[in-house]
């Protein structure tokens, strides 16, 4: 019994802390969460909290695209370095979890042959001689300029 416990509490040791393991998905999470409450929730509750309060109707402005929008481009830069990263560990070898990645080398399955046979050519003198041409006349240059 305490060799069961020594053994998980090394395996607990080994382990990562979850928010090591969990802040790239929660990031897009987040994000995700976000973009949804502020184009398409807030906008509902903002139309219906002015028509209950009986005040002229105005448009939402969505806060995330204030100063111009920076939150979408800083959000874009964590979320597209973060997957550019995870794959440079996968790559790598780092895996969350324990599970088995698939391997990136590919493993011949066909050997290479021995010795690579020679074209077959025919020679000049097989070759036929085109009709009307006497083969020792001289080769002439195209001169026509079209």
């Amino acid at each position: 019994m305490a060799d069961e416990e020594k053994k998980i509490s090394a395996s607990e040791q080994k382990k990562e802390d979850w928010m090591n393991s969990k802040w790239r998905p929660m990031m897009g999470w987040m994000y995700m969460a976000i973009c949804t409450a502020d184009f398409m929730l807030f906008p509902i509750l903002w139309s219906l909290a002015q028509t209950i309060l009986k005040q002229p109707i105005s448009q939402w402005q969505p806060l995330t695209l204030q100063g111009a929008g920076l939150f979408h481009v800083a959000m874009g830069a964590v979320l597209g370095i973060s997957a550019m990263g995870r794959t440079q560990e996968k790559i790598a070898g780092a895996n969350n979890g324990g599970a088995n990645t698939p391997s990136t080398t590919a493993t011949p399955s066909v050997s290479a042959p021995s010795a690579i046979p020679k074209p077959i050519l025919s020679t000049p003198a097989a070759a036929a001689a085109p009709v009307g041409l006497d083969p020792s006349d001289p080769p002439t240059r195209n001169t026509r300029n079209d």
